[in-house]
């Protein structure tokens, strides 16, 4: 079976730094596209960034340099790190993956497309504070 398993979730105050790290059970992740994703409260789901099948990350529109995408192949996993933390930065995370990288670039910052990924995992919750 394959899943997914976020770690490094945590509340932590504004300015702090957190890493998001998803691994991969059941597949190579190396040959999907990737990613991270993360629902606010009260707000729809949104995509943070993703591997494509080139291996470089692709940030979504609303990311700033805060964010840093990398992957560990050798370790079947890849880990989301953001710096300076601030409040809005608070949701649950979520990484998904795909085998077909045309479909997740194609879906992956489609609000109502995202669930047609293929495989997500339960998420982790990042809180940050004042």
């Amino acid at each position: 079976q394959v899943h997914l398993v976020e770690s490094g979730g945590g509340s932590v105050q504004a300015g702090g730094s957190l890493s998001l790290s998803c691994a991969a059970s059941g597949f190579t992740a190396g040959k999907y596209c990737k990613g991270w994703f993360r629902q606010a409260p009260g707000k729809e789901r949104e995509g943070v960034a993703f591997i494509d099948d080139d291996e470089r990350p692709v940030y979504a529109d609303n990311v700033d340099h805060r964010f840093t995408l990398s992957e560990d192949t050798a370790a079947n996993t890849w880990t989301l790190q953001i710096v300076d933390l601030k409040p809005d930065d608070t949701a649950k995370y979520y990484c998904a993956a795909d085998s077909a990288c045309v479909r997740f670039r194609a879906i992956w910052a489609d609000r109502l497309s995202q669930q047609y990924l293929e495989i997500w995992g339960q998420g982790t919750l990042v809180t940050v504070s004042e």
